[in-house]
């Protein structure tokens, strides 16, 4: 037999440093990169932009409204709101505030009085709820919880996967005490009109992803969630005039009087006082309500 022909071994060729390849390979990273950069850099002028834009007219603290409303009812039960400037009811007067609206309407519908403590801070991040947690004084048992949080993390670009432990953490604690929570989830910041184009798309999409991953969690651990960027987002997209407050930021008196009235639904599930809950609301994962 005649020797079988020696197949032709392949060689690698290196295209010299100043070959063509080369050059428009690196063209083209360098263009991604470059592009990157820019979109980054310009993302943050936008930011820059829209921060001196919304200044702070509003200040910086909110007004004091805890005290017990509706005394006459007796009995009073323990309202406490953690988390940031919207928790915290920056910009009205104290009656006009988050917390002031909740307490009134709970006392109303559930015949009792609602005492009133309100933790949260202006500006305060997810990370912040601990803290705000060991503010309290030593066995302060609260019957409700509501949190709203998370407006801050998406600006900051917190992590969500980091925020969202973060919440997890203090929704367990407070489950510990006994306590009913309520979430209100991250706000729809695709709302903002004060926010160029396109940082106000991406706002929207960074607020969503959170607002998501906090229901999908809290729910999870036995608390209620409150898609606020369903159940109000809409109101503040349709009339911004109306329900934000001069900053363009932060509601209005009318922006809290709505967003207490998307709340309270869960609140009074949670108390035994309802039996369904409405679109947006969320219940603990073990929990079946009628829609």
């Amino acid at each position: 037999m005649s020797p079988r022909p020696r197949q032709a071994r392949q060689r690698r060729v290196r295209a010299p440093a100043g070959h063509p390849l080369i050059a428009a390979g690196a063209a083209c990273a360098g263009g991604i990169g470059v592009t990157a950069l820019l979109a980054r850099g310009f993302l943050r002028l936008q930011a820059r932009s829209a921060r001196g834009t919304i200044g702070k007219p509003l200040g910086e603290e909110a007004h004091l409204a805890d005290r017990t409303y509706k005394k006459k009812y007796g009995s009073p039960m323990e309202l406490l709101l953690l988390g940031d400037s919207i928790a915290a009811g920056l910009g009205p007067t104290s009656l006009h505030m988050l917390g002031a609206q909740l307490a009134k309407r709970l006392a109303k519908r559930t015949r009792r009085s609602v005492r009133l403590h309100t933790a949260a801070i202006v500006g305060a991040e997810t990370s912040m709820l601990r803290a705000q947690l060991a503010g309290l004084p030593a066995g302060y048992a609260p019957d409700i919880t509501v949190i709203v949080v998370g407006g801050n993390d998406a600006t900051h670009r917190v992590k969500t996967s980091t925020s969202t432990q973060q919440l997890s953490e203090v929704v367990g604690l407070l489950k510990q005490r006994g306590t009913h929570v309520i979430v209100g989830t991250c706000p729809d910041l695709g709302a903002l009109q004060a926010l160029p184009q396109p940082l106000r798309t991406l706002a929207r999409i960074a607020s969503r992803q959170l607002a998501d991953a906090q229901r999908d969690a809290v729910t999870e651990l036995g608390a209620y969630a409150v898609s606020l960027a369903d159940v109000v987002g809409p109101f503040f997209i349709a009339r911004p005039d109306q329900m934000f407050a001069i900053d363009r930021f932060h509601p209005s008196s009318d922006g809290y009087r709505r967003t207490a009235k998307a709340i309270l639904p869960s609140i009074l599930l949670a108390l035994g006082h309802e039996t369904d809950l409405p679109y947006g609301h969320h219940p603990p994962a073990h929990i079946t309500v009628v829609r």
